[in-house]
């Protein structure tokens, strides 16, 4: 049998990665197509160093997602549901009214959030997501980058 070299897979440590700031503006941009590619960056795997149990990912900061856009009649018809912890004391809301409240972020957190993991690196990985309802954020001293949406 011939003697063979074999490439040892690279494991990276927590203490290895390099965190990079991406900035990404939500308006006019289709509601799923932004989770997926914000889920992809929340993950690290746009990253050669991907590992499938650490946190590789980036941070990623939504502005404008009070005007994110859906397709169809989602905004009549998708309804979220929250609980209060009482008997009955279920909430809903449809899509329209949640993104005209003050509460509009919760509508792309929700989105990203179901596109990870659900266990606690999935909850390690939501919190490296901001989201705001305006044009403005304040992380401007950690110098974000643009991120295509390609």
């Amino acid at each position: 049998m011939a003697n063979r070299a074999f490439a040892a897979t690279k494991s990276v440590r927590a203490d290895q990665v390099e965190r990079c700031w991406y900035v990404v503006d939500a308006e006019d941009v289709i509601l799923g197509r932004l989770a997926t590619r914000i889920a992809t960056i929340l993950r690290g795997k746009h990253k050669p160093t991907f590992t499938l149990h650490s946190d590789t990912g980036d941070h990623v900061i939504v502005v404008n997602a009070e005007k994110v856009a859906v397709t169809g009649r989602k905004r009549d018809q998708k309804t979220y549901y929250r609980h209060s912890g009482y008997v009955g004391g279920i909430k809903s809301i449809t899509l329209g009214k949640l993104l005209a409240s003050a509460h509009s972020d919760r509508v792309v957190r929700s989105a990203v959030r179901g596109m990870l993991p659900r266990n606690s690196l999935g909850r390690q990985m939501l919190s490296k997501l901001r989201v705001y309802s305006g044009p403005d954020h304040p992380h401007a001293s950690q110098k974000p980058e643009e991120l295509p949406l390609v």
